[in-house]
């Protein structure tokens, strides 16, 4: 099963799930594909699109996918990786009024850059980043948490 999350910001991202469309009328995709859609609203009879799920559903989606389509959030990519998934990161675009800016670019480059993710730059090119996935094995996320903790710790005690 593959999993699409849009997240939750305000503006639609119809490009990235008219890309998926496209890589099942191409029969590249033919597994089930359930989106949480957010605020884009899309039709179609080859995918389970739901606005919002519960955090319980989410993380279940989480779970039981082969591969998660994320639009670039940190903490989507996180939960995937902590359950050792595969994830494709699609940043939201400022200049197709997906997004306020381009820091899911920054986002999706710097997991991508550790090994940990694929990207999806060109979304014209979904059906190679696919066949990319099938044999990409993600880099073992480690957490840098105690390291900020403790810059934050020292940051405090010293000033």
């Amino acid at each position: 099963m593959i999993f699409v999350t849009l997240g939750t910001q305000d503006k639609s991202f119809k490009r990235l799930l008219e890309a998926i469309q496209k890589q099942i009328d191409l029969g590249n995709i033919k597994e089930k594909v359930v989106v949480q859609a957010g605020y884009t609203k899309f039709q179609s009879d080859d995918m389970k699109i739901f606005d919002l799920v519960s955090m319980d559903d989410f993380n279940k989606y989480i779970s039981d996918c082969d591969l998660l389509i994320t639009h670039a959030g940190v903490g989507c990519i996180i939960d995937a990786l902590k359950r050792g998934k595969k994830v494709i990161a699609a940043p939201r675009l400022k200049k197709y009024g997906e997004h306020t800016n381009d820091h899911q670019l920054q986002i999706a480059e710097a997991f991508y850059d550790k090994g940990y993710i694929l990207k999806l730059d060109d979304f014209d090119n979904l059906d190679k980043v696919l066949e990319e996935a099938k044999q990409f094995k993600p880099k073992k996320f480690v957490s840098n948490n105690k390291r900020f903790i403790s810059k934050i710790k020292d940051y405090i005690d010293n000033n």
